[in-house]
């Protein structure tokens, strides 16, 4: 006789579920989203995520987001974040006379000392942890469907729910496999995944997942990589990760759209996640674009004739793919056939040329303006620089870039070697210019400002046992306690010394750099027969890139400029676009500079209203798209 089971036992945990969020793609869309099919889409995510927590726990509450107050977490086990909660301080955006930001900061949702267990749901992690300096940042919003590189032996995976993951061998993803040669490591062809959601097409419109920055995700004990996901970018980006009390959860499914093992890793992460309550990070990454060695590994590459070689492979393999779609395009429409969108776009782009590889030293000098000062064309002096002085780098205050501590390289020691804090301290007692030397690394490693040698000492030497040395949350050693009475842990120290919160300098216009890495102007200038042209010219930093064609699949947001006229003006032609940059891939980019030219034709005042959309991207990281609006007297 067979037995009957019974319904699926709840877990004792209470969870409080903050929505908010629509099911349906928002961020970047190309088109306004209609705000009552947006809420519609709230309420059905709302309810669906109700639904599969009330199946697992005892006790479930939803709120909207903009009803949320952080004393109701105090109430319950577990925090799920899945919609922004009001502001608690708005953003700060501080632009010079040229209209260039000089100073930004995000606005702040959550409580300096929020510590309760939390979950965040996607792009959740970014907008909520961002002030707290959570290491569940924004690299990429382009999580796609299957996770990869999971730790078959985490809670998550192991119950009170069981986690029957069935895995596949599927193609390594393109993209991962050009990080290879960049930090020096092989991907296999196949790599080991599984399915976590229904796939996210055009049709369907869903949310794509976020996953987070994975340099010096770990540097700190209050921190896992639980899983990677099929991605944008790097194997090892991360998916599914926690720090501290923050629990980051990329994929931005509905627990419908999900499959069964990855409803019971959601509903097994909640119960995990419950005895993590007061835990806060440690190590805060103030800085999104701080720098890590990661970042000397990459630069020894960019230094040498194999990435110059390879550079100059994608300019040609993408002219060839060019120049045949153009010429099968032409012949289609030479023949009367009927063009599709896509192929009309291609025809605006000017005829691609043959590629001609500059020579080496020129890549170096553009690549390494000032070393190559030094090292010329050796390549192997590049090298040795970044490996023989890779115990004593520093990040400058520009994003991604490292430089010298000449302080530590004098005293011979590594600053991620705990000695350095003994010499320094030895340093400091003999008085005169050593101490200057010992008081200036001490005060730049450490949170701590004590007054004699002996405090430190004494300080070092009571924690010594417990400190580590974290490069992403700020290149500190700190200590392994979350006990508030120890020195070394408290950040608000940086916050007292001027030199190191004060802005940036202002540039000049079309000057860019790592914070502002697009320069946009607009003009109307006259042009033959009595016509203007409506001219945007678009300037990429150095390193960056914004999107000019996409391949299929590829998540980013393209460049898109439109020109709308007053009564009286007609435009003349389609818009004119720069030459693109190829990648190893169908996407191509936009880079240096380049202007978008739409000829006008008409009489009479007005104004011509010119709207530029794009997403700015590096080799690490994609910020959040732009849209900019001029008005230009014609």
């Amino acid at each position: 006789m067979a037995l009957a089971i019974g319904p699926m036992a709840k877990e004792k945990v209470s969870v409080l579920y903050v929505g908010g969020s629509p099911d349906i793609n928002t961020i970047g869309a190309a088109a306004q989203v209609d705000p009552a099919v947006v809420e519609k889409s709230v309420k059905e995510r709302t309810a669906d995520f109700t639904r599969f927590l009330k199946k697992h726990f005892t006790k479930v509450t939803a709120v909207n987001g903009k009803d949320w107050t952080p004393e109701m977490s105090q109430a319950y086990d577990v925090t799920i974040f899945d919609g922004n909660p009001r502001q608690l301080k708005p953003e700060v955006r501080v632009t010079d006379e040229n209209g260039r930001v000089i100073e930004y900061k995000r606005p702040e949702y959550l409580p300096a000392d929020f510590d309760r267990a939390t979950i965040c749901i996607a792009e959740a992690s970014e907008n909520l942890g961002r002030s707290l300096g959570s290491k569940n940042d924004w690299f990429c919003l382009c999580l796609d469907n299957y996770a990869l590189g999971w730790k078959k032996d985490h809670p998550i995976f192991n119950g009170p729910f069981k986690v029957n993951i069935i895995p596949e061998m599927r193609p390594t993803p393109a993209n991962a496999k050009e990080y290879c040669p960049i930090y020096g490591y092989t991907l296999p062809d196949e790599t080991e995944m599984w399915m976590v959601h229904t796939p996210v097409t055009e049709d369907n419109g869903k949310r794509i997942g976020m996953v987070s920055r994975p340099w010096g995700y770990t540097d700190s004990p209050e921190t896992e990589i639980i899983s990677g996901g099929q991605c944008a970018k790097s194997i090892d980006a991360v998916a599914i990760g926690r720090h501290g009390n923050m629990f980051h959860w990329g994929f931005a499914a509905k627990p419908s759209d999900m499959t069964e093992p990855a409803r019971a890793a959601l509903a097994n992460a909640v119960v995990y996640m419950k005895d993590f309550n007061g835990k806060h990070p440690i190590a805060r990454k103030l800085n999104e674009g701080i720098a890590t060695r990661a970042n000397a590994v990459a630069s020894k590459y960019y230094a040498s004739r194999d990435c110059w070689n390879e550079q100059f492979k994608m300019e040609e393999k993408f002219y060839v793919t060019m120049d045949s779609t153009i010429k099968a395009i032409k012949a289609k429409q030479a023949k009367g056939e009927e063009l599709l969108p896509m192929e009309m776009f291609y025809l605006q782009y000017p005829a691609p040329q043959p590629p001609v590889k500059k020579p080496f030293a020129e890549y170096l000098k553009e690549r390494e303006p000032k070393l190559y000062h030094f090292f010329g064309e050796d390549e192997a002096e590049y090298a040795r620089y970044y490996e023989k002085n890779a115990p004593y780098f520093y990040p400058t205050p520009v994003g991604y870039i490292l430089d010298i501590d000449e302080d530590v390289r004098e005293m011979g020691i590594a600053n991620n070697d705990i000695r350095l804090l003994d010499k320094a301290i030895e340093m400091l007692g003999k008085g005169g210019r050593e101490a200057e030397q010992g008081r200036r690394v001490l005060e730049r490693y450490t949170l701590c400002r004590f007054a004699t040698p002996q405090e430190w000492k004494q300080w070092l030497d009571a924690n010594r046992d417990r400190m580590f040395f974290t490069e992403s949350g700020g290149w500190l050693w700190l200590v392994d306690t979350l006990d508030p009475s120890v020195p070394g842990n408290d950040y608000s120290v940086l916050t007292a010394k001027p030199e190191e919160t004060k802005a940036a300098p202002a540039t000049p216009a079309g000057e860019t750099d790592n914070a502002n890495p697009v320069a946009l102007k607009a003009e109307v200038t006259d042009a033959p027969d009595g016509c203007k042209d409506v001219v945007v010219t678009m300037t990429v930093h150095d390193g960056f890139h914004t999107y000019a064609t996409l391949a299929d699949g590829d998540p980013f947001i393209p460049t898109e400029i439109t020109v709308e006229l007053p009564e009286g003006y007609e435009k003349v032609g389609d818009l004119r676009l720069p030459a693109p940059t190829p990648s190893a891939t169908a996407t191509t980019y936009y880079t240096g500079t380049g202007s978008f030219t739409q000829r006008v034709k008409g009489t009479g005042a007005g104004k011509a209203v010119c709207k530029v959309r794009y997403q700015a991207c590096d080799a690490s990281m994609c910020m959040p798209p732009v849209t900019k609006t001029f008005e230009l007297e014609l």
